[in-house]
């Protein structure tokens, strides 16, 4: 299939131009024109280059992108990388904000759904534009109820903060989140889940009797990429998840 086809695809379901993004979402490397297969992971780095080369995909999709805002130098790791892609012929796509936000595919609608929930509403303020959502259970549930359900389902040991009652209304926000704890104990959140959690949040998250479940900014991150992979697949093209994580 015609890069430039997946591209325009891509582009316009996610939505690129809505958002203000430090990232450069879109096209970053420009490759061969003619791709036989995509591979979908979350970060632009050598090891995820080099297994998308050994399944033969000439284009990669990543949420967390090689170029944040411009290059300034071409040197060093940013030169390593560059010249991997090139001299292989493969294309990278980044998608960070429009990813998170998505409302059939983002990692934050994608989190809710775990637990049986959808993207009713818009939640998690940043430059200006909603990147998460919130949604509520019909009847309030145990917290260790839904870390056990984040856990099974993630393949992740959780880090909680139970700083508050039974949980009705959740809201999510994946990888770097906690900014939005104070959004969440305004509307009368009762679980935020996110990534990784920051220090700075604690006593926040503590006073304003809030729970926190952080269920790691990789591994709540590969949400959307495999869910984007399913869409892109529907195009006719092979497709396959690399998973490098980071533990993190």
């Amino acid at each position: 299939m015609e890069l430039a086809k997946i591209v325009s695809f891509l582009d316009n379901y996610l939505e690129l131009e809505k958002f203000n993004d430090v990232s450069n979402n879109g096209l970053q490397v420009e490759g061969v024109k003619d791709i036989n297969k995509v591979a979908f992971a979350v970060d632009a780095c050598i090891e995820v280059f080099e297994k998308a080369s050994m399944i033969d995909a000439n284009l990669v999709v990543v949420h967390h992108g090689l170029i944040w805002g411009g290059i300034d130098y071409v040197r060093g790791i940013t030169f390593k990388r560059l010249k991997f892609l090139i001299e292989n012929g493969i294309s990278l796509y980044a998608a960070h904000l429009p990813l998170d936000a998505h409302r059939e595919v983002g990692n934050n609608v994608m989190l809710l759904k775990i637990l049986g929930l959808n993207a009713n509403n818009p939640f998690g303020e940043y430059k200006g534009m909603k990147i998460g959502w919130m949604d509520e259970f019909d009847e309030p549930k145990l917290l260790d109820e839904i870390v056990k359900t984040i856990e099974a389902k993630l393949n992740v040991k959780t880090k909680v903060w139970n700083f508050g009652n039974k949980v009705k209304r959740v809201a999510a926000v994946s990888g770097k989140g906690a900014f939005a704890i104070n959004e969440a104990i305004e509307k009368g959140v009762d679980l935020l889940i996110t990534g990784e959690a920051e220090h700075e949040a604690y006593h926040v998250a503590k006073e304003g009797k809030i729970n926190v479940i952080f269920a790691g900014h990789y591994a709540t991150e590969t949400l959307g990429v495999k869910a984007l992979m399913g869409v892109v697949e529907k195009l006719g093209v092979d497709v396959e998840f690399v998973d490098v994580p980071t533990g993190l």
